[in-house]
């Protein structure tokens, strides 16, 4: 426990010192204006995906930065050679970046001014979403050592990680979409603000956690034949 807090504090002052929260800022200010200069409108229909697409930045993103940030600087091979454990390292970021996403994510439905919302599945869904993106962004970027390495498989990634939009906005249907693994998390966050059957809830969260474990496995995986083997070497 206290390997997992003192790690906890270090990816907080990591993300601080690299202004991580500004950027979180800045965001929550540019929705803040274009709410303000919008008129009246029910944003209900078509928050779900606005945030699901918002936290590609917040989990995926952010911890593809951490971890180049943490090769740059010698940390990383630093962190391996320690008592660490594998599930510690990837708990912290995870767990930081999740908690990030979700007080964005309540802000945004706040400013939206959106009070008639399941909260409950809604915070499930914001956490599943980030859980993934931030796990999943960890096996991308395990393999590379700089952003110019990360950045294009990165974005063929984040589009093959968007394709619940289709079914969102019934351009593409199928119960097939139930097997990405991402379509679990945008149904809670859908099931917040519209109509969802509860078949369909079910299998969300089926799906929800059946990716995670299997995401956190993938990421474990990863860091051991890409930084655990790097070091070693």
């Amino acid at each position: 426990m206290s390997r997992l807090l003192a790690t906890l504090r270090t990816d907080l002052r990591l993300q601080q010192r690299n202004g991580f929260y500004y950027a979180v800022a800045f965001v929550l200010g540019l929705f803040a204006i274009m709410i303000s200069q919008l008129p009246a409108f029910d944003w209900s229909p078509i928050l779900a995906p606005i945030i699901f697409g918002n936290l590609v930045m917040v989990s995926f993103f952010f911890i593809g930065g951490l971890v180049l940030l943490e090769k740059a600087e010698g940390t990383l091979e630093a962190q391996v050679v320690t008592p660490l454990r594998v599930g510690e390292y990837l708990g912290s970021k995870v767990g930081t970046l999740a908690a990030l996403s979700l007080i964005e994510s309540l802000i945004m439905v706040s400013l939206a001014a959106t009070e008639d919302y399941g909260g409950v599945v809604f915070c499930a869904g914001v956490l599943v979403a980030s859980g993934l993106y931030s796990l999943l962004g960890f096996v991308t970027v395990a393999r590379y050592d700089s952003i110019n390495e990360f950045i294009m498989p990165a974005t063929g990634f984040i589009m093959l990680l968007s394709l619940p939009y289709l079914d969102y906005f019934q351009v593409w249907e199928s119960p097939v979409m139930i097997l990405h693994p991402m379509q679990g998390s945008m149904i809670l966050m859908a099931a917040a603000f519209t109509t969802v059957t509860s078949g369909e809830l079910i299998a969300g969260v089926c799906s929800s956690v059946f990716w995670l474990l299997l995401s956190f496995l993938l990421a474990r995986r990863a860091f051991g034949r890409f930084l655990i083997r790097k070091a070693g070497s």
